[in-house]
């Protein structure tokens, strides 16, 4: 089971978003939001970025954030952390395993998935050795 505090995510703001963006409309059934709470935080999130209403298919309802400034990021960590407390729900929970990416990232996006590699990179693979040196 996977989870992460709402309140104290123990990751930047950005990161933040885009996690909780991404599992609102992943379609988990594991995970401890409602629907109705998952739909109305990316709506929320997506009049911050865009004019007109947001996309009704799931395949469409993907925020971009590149035109964002610190100011719309902080409106949606706050935008996030409201209606998750009106839901009671204080650390999302999960079971899923982590997996590869549906479909390729776009050239647009690139710039951004380097800039977080580059902040998170991979632990090496490194073999355990059962505690021997």
């Amino acid at each position: 089971m996977q989870s992460l505090d709402v309140h104290e995510p123990g990751m930047p703001d950005l990161q933040f978003v885009l996690m909780v963006i991404a599992l609102c409309t992943s379609g988990l059934p594991s995970l401890n939001v409602p629907e109705p709470t998952r739909d109305r935080i990316f709506d929320r999130c997506w009049a911050l970025v865009n004019n007109g209403p947001p996309p009704a298919r799931l395949e469409d309802r993907i925020l971009d954030l590149r035109a964002g400034t610190d100011v719309t990021l902080e409106a949606m960590v706050a935008t996030i952390r409201a209606a998750l407390s009106e839901a009671g729900i204080a650390r999302l929970t999960w079971d899923h395993p982590p997996s590869e990416p549906s479909r390729p990232s776009k050239p647009a996006a690139l710039p951004l998935i380097e800039r977080l590699q580059r902040l998170y990179p991979e632990p090496p693979d490194v073999p355990d050795r059962g505690g021997q040196a």
